[in-house]
């Protein structure tokens, strides 16, 4: 059992770690509230090749894996720069295409998924179903060699500065009449694709959006993998790498707010000269959640190893547990952070309390704890299905 990363992976840490911190918190934060987007960091980030090391080499990529990918998200998010559409597009979208798309597909979009020049955003939320595809409303039908879609979909992050986004939908299968999910990779100014801003509390660059087809037509070669049976593997290729990164952003935002709060209490004296930090009062809270974060990093890389290798129900289970322990352990140390600082804690020059929306919202999205409670409980306990 071997725990170390390899010679490649620790320069690639090094690499994003030195990108993140040249531009750092204060960057982030300053480019959302101004409600810019991180472009300049994205672009430097997509030109260095870190946004495709886990797209293949023959388009453009890295050729490495979500371990990768994840070491991007950690580190980047570490720098205090937790950069959400790297889950979205190259670990779902470009996941997606590259296990289930078309050869075509695949020629068209990965390499600019690889470089950053090409943003794909992901929609399989709904206002009524969530993220339940059984019962989603956004339905699928011909038109000829066309496809027409029709619904709505909500909380979909950065379609503002996308060129595509991979829409979930339902068809009907012609043989068994029943409905079976379907990709489709729509171009964000279709006509009949409309969208609105929600305003969310959350100090973020990235925006959410309800979204709306009316009709919205796409020619056959839209369809994910050219065939209705590639919709289902598609759908679940795009899961675990979801969870994967999402955790290794909070492992990676968890512990820029251990290492700030170290910091700050350790050089922060107020009685008798000593620092805050000898209290026990004070650093037991920080040394517990420096202890979650690092566990949830134990499970966020055994899930990318077993994704990796292709063990895919294995990967599964770890993913939902990676996602569960880095969304606890995050808000765990983002808050208890704001808390060793004080009143300096709630100030944007700290640079913590700037954290505290996205790290709650990390325990109920892109699925909620109390579902991977229910997942863990039926497929490891051995439990009856709770609902």
């Amino acid at each position: 059992m071997n725990f170390d990363l390899t010679d490649e992976q620790e320069q690639l840490r090094d690499a994003v770690r030195a990108l993140g911190r040249r531009y750092g918190h204060r960057y982030f934060v300053t480019k959302a509230k101004a409600g810019e987007h991180t472009s300049e960091l994205w672009d430097e980030a997509g030109r260095l090749g870190y946004l495709g090391v886990n797209i293949p080499t023959e388009y453009g990529g890295g050729g490495g894996g979500i371990t990768e990918l994840a070491i991007v998200c950690e580190e980047l998010a570490a720098a205090g720069c937790p950069l959400l559409l790297l889950v979205v597009s190259p670990a779902i979208a470009a996941t997606v295409i590259a296990r289930h798309g078309t050869d075509g597909q695949r020629a068209r979009f990965l390499p600019g998924l690889a470089d950053g020049s090409l943003k794909v955003v992901f929609a399989i939320t709904e206002p009524e179903a969530g993220s339940n595809f059984h019962r989603l409303g956004t339905v699928a039908r011909r038109d000829g060699d066309d496809w027409l879609l029709s619904g709505r979909k909500c909380y979909i992050s950065g379609v503002d500065e996308a060129g595509y986004v991979l829409v979930v939908a339902r068809t009907e299968d012609a043989a068994s009449g029943k409905l079976k999910p379907a990709l489709f990779v729509v171009p964000t100014d279709a006509a009949g694709l409309t969208w609105s801003k929600l305003d969310m509390e959350i100090v973020s660059p990235e925006n959410q959006f309800l979204l709306y087809l009316d009709d919205v037509r796409v020619p056959a070669d839209a369809l994910v993998g050219g065939s209705l049976d590639a919709g289902l593997p598609a759908l679940f290729a795009g899961l675990n790498p979801e969870r994967i990164t999402v955790a290794a952003m909070g492992a990676g935002t968890g512990r820029y707010a251990v290492e700030r709060a170290s910091e700050y209490t350790a050089t922060r004296a107020v009685w008798g000269g000593r620092s805050i930090g000898s209290h026990q009062g004070v650093s037991h809270p920080l040394a517990h959640a420096a202890i979650q974060v690092e566990l949830a990093r134990l499970m966020i890389y055994k899930a990318a190893a077993l994704y990796d290798a292709g063990r895919d129900l294995e990967a599964g289970i770890s993913a939902n547990m990676a996602k569960y322990a880095a969304g606890e352990a995050a808000a765990l140390a983002v808050d208890t952070a704001v808390q060793v600082h004080g009143g300096a804690g709630m100030t944007t020059e700290y640079g913590v309390a700037t954290l505290l929306g996205a790290v709650r919202a990390g325990r109920i999205a892109p699925v909620s704890r109390e579902m991977i409670l229910n997942f863990v409980a039926q497929h490891v306990l051995g439990q009856d299905r709770s609902y």
